[in-house]
């Protein structure tokens, strides 16, 4: 709901340092993990889908938007969380996987997808045509000015559309800027983090502010409630790029200027505690994180596959699943969604297939043959209950949650716990406490 983010980010403006987590992924242990924790805490929860997971032509989850709120709701309504405390978001809503096309079909297709966003029940909306189009001047960037101007159209769109639902008024709350880091993580490790300026961020503000006054979407603007900026935090396949906030310190002080807006702070995955509490801090109020979520479910779900290995193996009539082995085997034999993000000898590309911060293995969990290993995986552990002394091994904090009494003993509830603790530094930043 768009009074939810609004009224939150008053908050912010009037003093307080809060904010919201984004979680941007489509994993369901990921997003029933969210679930619970917002349904426990009595928070809101938003939950964010790109441009390429799902579109009107289904993306590549296969899902419209419609169907991609239907699956959501599910999950919160199985964990208890109240939909009218649910909120959903589209990340990087534009042409870009159009961008191949003319513009004026890139973007007529743009402009359904936002509908199609709108009137599925989406509220918050990230508007971003920073991307060129097949008849754009080629190798130069995309001008701000025609930026600006497709972006109005994109909101004029998705307002139209509000509009011509009976008794309904617009009530999305929007996003802009193109200064976008890298989506997944950047390549290299050497690859610069440059801090936006504040005459990019001024000029960002200011000429969608007058395209939108062109289009007569003033009421529009009054909902833009965010601008997406480089604070300079990024992460590559091995390495983080931490906040420093002596390096935004401009980006700070320039924002208290608007009395609306904030930041909204992409690709702050694996920022420490300290950290997220700074960005928060400095007006960065909206925390986006994906990949360092599915990134804490391999891992739990490996740290089960090791426990397997080690009290099952040799049992009679006992099918290990061989988790990790078949996610190499998958993933070698389609290469095209790691192979672009990974560099070095085959050991290192062996290592960053499983461990890499890039985390691509995500993209690889729905394939049949990981779905039967993971089915395969949860049978066997539910059959054959995991002995405490190797939990305590492979996961020391769900051990004592286990021995405590707070958790149970299975290997569904060890996972979502594993994950609840990698969202938690975003729920206490964001918190204001």
């Amino acid at each position: 709901m768009s009074f939810l983010i609004l009224e939150k980010l008053h908050q912010h403006k009037q003093g307080q340092p809060v904010g919201i987590p984004s979680i941007c992924s489509a994993h369901p242990q990921v997003l029933e993990a969210a679930a619970r924790l917002a349904a426990r805490n009595g928070t809101q929860l938003l939950i964010e889908s790109t441009c390429n997971q799902v579109n009107q032509d289904g993306g590549y989850m296969g899902l419209t938007p419609e169907q991609f709120v239907a699956y959501v709701e599910e999950i919160a309504e199985r964990c208890h969380l109240p939909v009218d405390r649910l909120i959903l978001g589209g990340d990087h809503l534009g042409p870009y996987p159009w961008r191949r096309l003319p513009v004026e079909k890139a973007m007529e297709k743009a402009c359904q997808l936002v509908e199609a966003y709108a009137l599925a029940g989406y509220t918050k909306i990230h508007l971003d045509t920073s991307m060129s189009c097949a008849d754009d001047n080629p190798g130069l960037p995309l001008p701000g000015e025609i930026a600006a101007q497709r972006t109005a159209m994109l909101c004029r769109a998705a307002e139209n559309a509000v509009n011509r639902l009976k008794g309904k008024v617009p009530n999305l709350v929007y996003v802009i800027g193109t200064e976008v880091p890298t989506p997944g993580g950047v390549q290299a490790a050497h690859e610069s983090m440059q801090v936006t300026q504040v005459e990019t961020a001024e000029y960002t503000i200011e000429t969608t502010r007058q395209a939108f006054s062109g289009f007569g979407l003033k009421s529009a603007w009054e909902r833009v409630a965010a601008v997406v900026v480089q604070p300079g935090i990024e992460f590559a396949d091995r390495v983080v790029f931490p906040y420093e906030r002596s390096r935004a310190a401009h980006l700070t002080s320039f924002i208290e200027g608007f009395d609306q807006l904030v930041f909204e702070a992409h690709s702050t995955d694996y920022q420490s505690d300290e950290t997220l509490k700074k960005l928060v801090e400095d007006h960065f109020a909206i925390l986006k994180v994906g990949p360092a979520l599915t990134f804490a479910y391999r891992e739990a779900v490996f740290a089960l596959s090791n426990m397997e290995v080690e009290f099952l193996k040799g049992i009679a009539g006992v099918q290990l699943s061989n988790l990790p082995e078949i996610l190499e085997e998958v993933m070698l034999a389609d290469p095209k969604s790691w192979e672009p993000y990974y560099q070095g000898d085959a050991v290192e590309l062996r290592v960053s297939r499983k461990f890499s911060y890039s985390d691509r293995a995500r993209y690889y969990w729905t394939e049949p043959r990981l779905q039967q290993s993971l089915f395969r995986l949860f049978a066997n552990l539910n059959t054959y209950q995991i002995p405490e002394t190797i939990l305590s091994q492979y996961l020391p904090v769900q051990y004592k949650r286990v021995r405590a009494g707070s958790l149970q003993l299975s290997p569904i509830e060890l996972v979502i716990d594993y994950i609840s603790d990698a969202i938690q530094p975003y729920n206490r930043a964001c918190a204001g406490d």
